[in-house]
């Protein structure tokens, strides 16, 4: 039975099928079993598009449910944005989508990931360097901050290091993306 309290997380994310989803809300579920959030862990609905999520969220928001919204930031968040230790990123999806705060929500509500998820790749190389096998490059692993990343960077840094991998489906789909 749901609870009054329960936090409802509409994240981009998890394709359009319903297996991606599932996969996704289940590797949420894993996360949170691993912090103190055992008793009330927020419930992650896996949107697909940025745009799904925040239409979901808005929705969700409007009927007066506790919910938070999960997107990209998709490209830097200006100094503007960030006000000490005080973020404001319903200024930055208004100046990159045009999104309107809702009325009911708050800058607490909405929280940005890195520019492009592929980045958290960068942060284990190790375990993607196991993953692909012979031929992938170490050499080009980025160095900087993964929050200040642009997405060509990291496609770029990804497509050279698995450029020679006998697993391809990575290289793929980041060609895909840059074209």
């Amino acid at each position: 039975m749901r609870r009054k309290n329960d936090v409802l997380v509409y994240a981009e994310g998890g394709g359009d099928s319903d297996e991606l989803k599932s996969q996704m809300r289940q590797a949420f579920s894993e996360f949170f079993d691993k912090t103190h959030l055992k008793t009330c862990k927020p419930r992650v609905i896996a949107c697909g598009s940025r745009s799904n999520a925040f239409n979901d969220f808005r929705m969700a928001i409007d009927q007066g449910r506790n919910a938070l919204l999960l997107v990209d930031s998709e490209t830097p968040v200006s100094a503007a944005h960030q006000q000490g230790s005080h973020f404001l990123p319903w200024a930055h999806l208004k100046c990159r989508d045009n999104w309107d705060k809702p009325d009911k929500a708050s800058d607490a509500d909405c929280h940005l990931m890195v520019q492009v998820m592929e980045s958290w790749f960068l942060v284990d190389w190790e375990t993607v360097a196991t993953f692909f096998g012979q031929g992938f490059k170490t050499s080009p692993r980025p160095t900087q901050s993964i929050e200040k990343m642009d997405k060509n960077s990291v496609y770029g840094a990804l497509e050279k290091a698995t450029r020679d991998c006998k697993s391809t489906a990575l290289f793929i789909s980041i060609s895909y993306v840059l074209k």
